[in-house]
């Protein structure tokens, strides 16, 4: 199967998606090899944002268009525990690849949120969730303030002419009129 098969009929039904075909690989990369290694993905979101993190584990955690069986060791094991009901289990469960929301879990995040820090709600999730080779993907696209990243961010649409890299603006963002600056996709970039 070509890996990069969906990224590049996405990029020609979508032709401003191929400015930002390396860094969707180079993302690509580094989650397959957590997957590889062990690890898992750990995605979180505010508002809509919320949403698109539970959807993505949605699909990671069962087949979507690839189907993902169970091994035979886990199938025979089914059939082994139960007899009646092994045999449907096999048939129905799926091998998952292993991600979490961390927008599914109130009774924690209200707790921190009244008891420590409310932007470091994710943060302790990953603490207490994470390990050596996990890889976290934090969503945005509201144009507010991102708890993990500790400042605002947005995307927005520009006149051509404005949309040189280093470029400084005013927005309007929620009413309010914010100092700006134009920056290369993707407008975050993880530093070691």
């Amino acid at each position: 199967m070509n890996e990069y098969r969906y990224l590049t009929e996405l990029s020609e039904r979508y032709p401003v998606l191929k400015q930002t075909e390396n860094d969707i690989k180079a993302s690509y990369e580094i989650i397959r090899e957590a997957y590889e290694n062990g690890g898992k993905l750990l995605i979180a979101g505010n508002g809509g944002s919320c949403a698109d993190a539970e959807h993505i584990v949605g699909e990671l955690m069962k087949g979507f268009v690839k189907k993902r069986p169970v091994s035979e060791e886990m199938k025979e094991a089914l059939i082994a525990a139960d007899p009646s009901r092994g045999e449907r289990l096999a048939g129905r469960l799926q091998q998952g690849l292993a991600a979490i929301a961390l927008t599914g879990h109130p009774g924690l995040s209200t707790a921190f949120l009244n008891d420590v820090d409310g932007e470091m709600i994710y943060a302790q999730q990953i603490t207490g969730f994470g390990k050596q080779g996990d890889v976290f993907l934090g969503i945005t696209t509201s144009g507010t303030h991102v708890p993990y990243l500790k400042c605002p961010v947005a995307m927005a649409l520009v006149k051509k002419e404005y949309a040189v890299p280093g470029t400084k603006a005013e927005a309007d963002v929620r009413g309010r009129r914010i100092e700006a600056e134009v920056v290369p996709l993707p407008f975050y970039k993880r530093t070691k």
